[in-house]
């Protein structure tokens, strides 16, 4: 993965500090919290899809990297969202959001980030790039809720799982994916594909991840594991 993020290293680097400066929207009381969250650097995959996507269809230009920034600030507000629900206390080698501030601040934060990231997408010219991220918010967390409704539920079937991990994860890589290509103007075919491409890539990504929260080393990860199997969640 670090082989790959080398193609696009300077951009991701402008990516990083556009998160950064997003704190600086929020009324000054909240800074604070939000340099918080946005400033434990994660893997950036999402990100990374969009810049990749960008440049495999042109040149990679200021509306990549504020696409790759609006997908990672929806992937951050979930994160939060995700801590609150799973009582996890430590994500990215360091304590939660919910873990020092408590439930109700953080879900609070998450909520300001997932609007924020949203205002944000209203400042493409292509207002079918904004409606796009607004029904991927909407419907990753969607699959979360579905989800959480099927906790301990043993009729569960391999098809409900796909389900879910397609809506909360497969759909956001989705978007990164596509609407890079629709910034870069390209055929519809082209579009499409690295639609899929992006759906394909997330939905392999939440399995592996579901893999690791069983099986994985906290050492390793970082993060509270085996959240999903104590809560009933089987995705």
């Amino acid at each position: 993965m670090a082989e790959v993020a080398k193609l696009v290293q300077p951009h991701l680097g402008q990516v990083e500090k556009r998160i950064a400066q997003q704190a600086l929207a929020f009324d000054p009381a909240l800074e604070g919290y939000v340099v918080y969250a946005v400033g434990s650097r994660g893997k950036r995959l999402r990100p990374l899809l969009s810049l990749l996507a960008g440049g495999a269809t042109g040149t990679i230009q200021s509306g990549h990297v504020d696409l790759a920034m609006i997908v990672e600030l929806i992937h951050i507000a979930t994160l939060v969202h995700d801590d609150v629900m799973d009582e996890a206390e430590q994500r990215r080698a360091q304590p939660t959001a919910n873990a020092r501030w408590g439930n109700s601040l953080s879900v609070l934060l998450g909520d300001c980030l997932f609007a924020h990231a949203l205002t944000l997408s209203t400042n493409f010219e292509n207002s079918d790039i904004s409606r796009a991220i607004a029904r991927t918010a909407a419907t990753v967390c969607s699959g979360e809720m579905i989800q959480t409704q099927r906790r301990f539920d043993l009729n569960l079937t391999v098809e409900d799982y796909f389900r879910i991990v397609q809506m909360k994860t497969g759909s956001l890589f989705s978007a990164a994916a596509e609407l890079a290509a629709v910034i870069s103007e390209a055929d519809p075919k082209v579009i499409g594909t690295f639609k899929n491409f992006g759906f394909q890539i997330g939905t392999a990504y939440q399995i592996y991840d579901d893999c690791v929260d069983l099986a994985g080393s906290e050492s390793v990860t970082g993060k509270t594991l085996g959240t999903d199997l104590r809560k009933g969640k089987f995705t």
